[in-house]
């Protein structure tokens, strides 16, 4: 009997869009080595494994090279496919125990909710190799908990970005996020998400980079505006915006779910093959 794996287009209105993530409910525990396995063969940025617990569900995340301590679309995706599979009642709260702690998402409306981590970064010097790598000059280099951040001179310098991912790939971090202000006053800022060294060259949108980008654009707003909300971000899809810096934590909302038609979140569902199913 397989195992049934749903796919997931986070942070889009529209199927084959966004971020897609694979979600794995899983009946009973399978060791690290299976769900390596299974990541590898869907072969998408992140493939989540939920596993009910008494007060939530234990929740990991794979690339198809390695396990990481935080994923966004991921975690989105998951609390989508158990609300939508009736693991947990419309109005109830998902609770999940991860590598990085107690994590939550919540249905407001067509939006879902994350309370997750702020993990801002500190001023540092660049590694060997990583601009060179990237390409770029940095005005400012951090480093949070799992990721480099480089702030570049304009958005322009984001979009024409072509970095050596190979020479990347040396870094030793989870990630690379380059960022700067937007040339558009509609928003604050943009930003790339690069991280080889775990499988992936490039991710499309990625949640859990807001956790270091949010309380830095909070602080840059701050200081130039005395703003505190940090305006919808131009490297989500139509329907996202941008996270709220608060204390220890960093909300992030997106929307999600519509009236049942074309609005509303892709899904699609695929079996695993018997043959992976050996742990």
């Amino acid at each position: 009997m397989g195992v049934p794996i749903t796919v997931v287009d986070a942070f889009t209105d529209q199927a084959f869009r966004g971020n897609p993530a694979a979600v794995c409910v899983l009946v009973e525990a399978q060791s690290p080595q299976w769900m390596q396995d299974v990541a590898q063969e869907m072969n998408l940025s992140e493939t989540a494994f939920l596993q009910r617990q008494a007060d939530g569900f234990q929740l990991r995340w794979f690339t198809p090279a390695v396990e990481v301590d935080l994923c966004g679309h991921a975690t989105l995706a998951s609390a989508h496919v158990l609300w939508e599979t009736g693991y947990l009642k419309p109005g109830q709260p998902a609770r999940f125990h991860t590598r990085s702690g107690l994590l939550s998402a919540e249905r407001k409306d067509r939006w879902i909710e994350l309370d997750f981590p702020a993990q801002p970064a500190e001023p540092t010097s660049p590694p060997n190799g990583l601009l060179s790598a990237l390409g770029v000059t940095a005005r400012y280099v951090g480093k949070s908990r799992s990721d480099y951040l480089i702030e570049v001179d304009g958005e322009e310098t984001v979009r024409q970005m072509r970095p050596d991912f190979r020479a990347l790939a040396q870094t030793q971090t989870r990630g690379v996020i380059v960022t700067s202000r937007a040339a558009s006053p509609a928003y604050d800022f943009v930003s790339r998400f690069f991280a080889p060294a775990a499988g992936i060259d490039e991710d499309p949108v990625t949640g859990s980079a807001h956790c270091c980008l949010g309380p830095l654009s909070r602080s840059v707003l701050e200081n130039a505006f005395g703003q505190r909300r940090i305006r919808r971000l131009p490297g989500l899809p139509a329907g996202g915006t941008g996270p709220r810096s608060s204390g220890g934590t960093t909300s992030l909302s997106w929307w999600t779910s519509g009236d049942g038609t074309a609005r509303r979140t892709g899904l699609k569902q695929a079996n695993l093959k018997p043959s992976c199913m050996s742990s």
